[in-house]
Formats: structure tokens, sequence, C-alpha cells
């Protein structure tokens, strides 16, 4: 099969961290996890009835971080909401992705808006959410992989630069655009979440500009199927909390701290007893 050299739409910047721990839902080659970035924390991973959920935080920026943990190339399809964060189609395993050296891993930090910028992953309200405001609310709340393994290479290639995320797309440049045009053209028409919840579910929103540079690279997928399929689902602490997925912070009649207590300053105990 002939390979192609196809433009690169998503190039991240790296970081020098450890291999995440899973959540990993099958056997597979890439680790899937969720970057706090403010506080650069890992945020947990909560297993309940075979799916792996994590708790945000309203209007906190946050990053995908992929982890390839074998020593071949992978490309990764990575979809938040229902949507390629790439081109931002609905997404499907057969469009573009991200493509990791061995051993490498990355965050992925926003939208993909140009070969130079990114609109920054943001926990909001569904009715604020990317996907919500161009139309396409059903998916929310849900992060997902397909990861492909790469065909043999059968020519000699040169040696290989130090590791940078790279992307295979078959898209056309102006993707990214007509996405853009799009969020600017629909209103937001509120949450669409069905089941009744103590507090408001959580969407991921189309935040501020960032820089993030491209290049390209080849890849030819060793099967139409991926080798492994992963997803990863996020709702808001309180949510969590009452469908039974993470423990309280604070027990049932407790407490919580409260800044405004009301009353007035009482005086000290005095030493002594006097």
């Amino acid at each position: 099969m002939k390979r192609l050299t196809l433009p690169l739409l998503a190039v991240l910047a790296l970081c020098g961290f450890k291999p995440a721990v899973p959540p990993r839902a099958d056997t597979g080659p890439v680790t899937l996890s969720l970057v706090e970035r403010d506080q650069r924390l890992e945020l947990p991973a909560y297993l309940h009835r075979g799916q792996y959920w994590v708790a945000g935080r309203q209007g906190q920026p946050y990053a995908v971080r992929l982890r390839n943990n074998s020593p071949e190339r992978v490309l990764v399809v990575l979809s938040v909401d229902g949507l390629n964060v790439i081109t931002g189609e609905v997404a499907a395993p057969d469009q573009t992705g991200y493509v990791l050296d061995p051993w490498q891993s990355a965050d992925i930090t926003g939208w993909r808006k140009s070969r130079q910028e990114v609109a920054q992953f943001v926990f909001t309200d569904p009715g604020n959410s990317y996907a919500d405001r161009t139309g396409r609310p059903d998916n929310i709340g849900v992060i997902g992989i397909a990861v492909f393994n790469e065909a043999p290479r059968h020519v000699p290639l040169p040696p290989r630069a130090p590791p940078v995320a790279r992307a295979q797309s078959k898209a056309q440049p102006q993707a990214a655009e007509a996405a853009d045009r799009a969020l600017s053209s629909v209103e937001a028409t509120g949450s669409r979440i069905r089941a009744p919840s103590p507090a408001p579910a959580l969407g991921t929103g189309h935040g501020e500009r960032e820089a993030s540079y491209s290049g390209s690279t080849t890849f030819e997928r060793a099967s139409r199927w991926p080798a492994q399929r992963l997803d990863l689902r996020y709702d808001s602490e309180r949510n969590l909390v009452a469908r039974g997925i993470i423990p309280a912070r604070y027990p049932r009649g407790e407490r919580e701290p409260q800044a405004f207590p009301e009353g007035f300053v009482p005086d000290p105990p005095r030493f002594g007893g006097r």
C-alpha cells in the first residue's frame, strides 16, 4: 500500500512525566488520563460497574494525557464529547489522530484551531460546551480513544528525532475553520442531560486559545479496526458522590467548613483560668 504524506493538524508540547496509571478498559498499548492544568495534577479515575469516572470542576482547564507504553508507534484517534478534537467532526475511528512514538507521552490541551493554536479544554456546564453550542449534545461527558498499530515498514528510515507527538490527517485544513464558524452561528441551548441529577453535569467548553504548533508525518494503519478502545467518563464531584461512584468528602452528618458561619467574635479563654 502506498504511503501518503499528510498535513499535520496538531503538535503537542511534551512534559517529562512518569507513565500514567490506568484507567485501562481493555488490554492495549495506550493509557488515558485527565490532568488538572492549574495544579498539574492527574485526576484520579474511579471504576464503577466496568466504567472509569473522573470528577471535574466547573471552569477548570484540563488536558488529556496519552501514554504509549509500547516499543512501536501508534495512532490515537481522540474524541471529547463525541467530537474529533482535531477536526471538530462527529468522531469515528477512521478519522485523523495523534501519532505517538514508542514510550512517548503527551498532554493534549485543546481543540485544534490551526497549525499554530488550540482552544483550551475547559470543564463547563453542558449548555456552554462546544458540543452543545454546535448542535451535537448527545455524547457530552465522555472522552474516548481508538488506537491503531502501524503496518510493518518495508524501507529503511532515517534516525528518529526526539519524541514529538504528531497527527495523521485525511481531513482538509478548512475543517477546523468550519467548526469555528459553526460555534459562532449556533446559540447555546442549555443542558440536554435527560436524567435528573443533584447538580449540573459537566461538558467540555471551547476555551482560550494557546500556542500549539504542527508538522507532518506518515502513518499506515495495520488494520481497519482499532487495536484498543477506551472510554473515560467525567462529571461533577457532587454528581459522582450522589451516584455512589466516589465517597463523600464529608461523612453524613458532618458539616463542611463555612467561610461565614455568622455570629460575633468571642473573647479567647484566659490564661490560667483567670
